[in-house]
């Protein structure tokens, strides 16, 4: 029913992101949360949920694969950037861990070290963390914990080892098109509450046609495998997946 993470501000969409949102208006997509996780995106971002208020909302980061882009001054510049529009960002995010694409010791510290940044930036604004987490579930989940963070967005989420500790500590994931490929998607389906469940499409990637751009509409395909996974109805898991996103982002969506 909300599509709570996709990248509406990407390449894929130049031309045709007016008719991405007006068609998921139509098929019954009562919100969507686009993540910026880069600075040459953010007026982008910005400005969709300006033309779109109440319908396009969006969290804000920098993407942990990006660590060797920026010093230290352009992060705060960048931080700057967000605290002047706090009031029309929902989340921080998706930030984290990516130890698939960072391989040097030194720069797996540098990570560490912007996302705690993140989590300081989400607590000084009272905004959730939207994690990213590839090759480094662990130590994200610890720092997580050490830094007693309790609005937590698990974007993708993946590490079925951890599905009892992430419902212990009241964090919330999502999944998308994924759950119909991997098998330790498909374990979190099944394992994990549904109130704690969202639904996301990572958009414009993870189409389940080969070639083809993914939209937000495709949540819907990620309801229905989650309700044959669980063995419940679709109507079940639209409805209450939406009313997770609804209550976890504050989103002022009927639903």
């Amino acid at each position: 029913m909300i599509d709570v993470h996709c990248h509406l501000e990407q390449k894929e969409y130049e031309g045709i992101r007016d008719g991405i949102i007006k068609k998921a208006k139509e098929e019954g997509v009562k919100g969507i949360i686009t993540c910026c996780a880069h600075p040459d995106d953010f007026e982008l971002t910005i400005d969709m949920v300006e033309k779109y208020k109440g319908y396009v909302f969006a969290t804000v980061s920098l993407h942990p694969e990006y660590v060797k882009e920026f010093d230290d001054e352009k992060v705060e510049e960048y931080f700057d950037r967000i605290r002047k529009v706090k009031d029309r960002i929902v989340g921080i995010g998706e930030t984290g861990l990516d130890y698939y694409w960072i391989k040097e010791p030194e720069w797996r510290e540098k990570q560490k070290e912007l996302f705690i940044k993140h989590i300081q930036l989400a607590e000084e604004l009272k905004k959730p963390v939207v994690i990213h987490s590839r090759d480094a579930f662990d130590e994200t989940a610890s720092i997580l914990e050490t830094f007693n963070v309790k609005r937590v967005h698990w974007h993708m989420f993946g590490a079925h080892h951890l599905w009892k500790r992430v419902v212990d500590n009241g964090w919330y994931i999502s999944l998308n098109t994924i759950v119909y490929r991997s098998k330790k998607h498909k374990k979190v389906a099944r394992d994990v509450l549904l109130e704690r469940i969202m639904l996301e499409t990572d958009a414009p990637w993870l189409s389940l046609e080969k070639g083809k751009v993914n939209d937000p509409t495709s949540i819907r395909l990620v309801a229905q495998r989650i309700a044959e996974i669980k063995k419940i109805s679709f109507e079940e898991v639209w409805e209450t997946c939406g009313k997770n996103a609804v209550k976890f982002y504050g989103l002022p969506i009927k639903i």
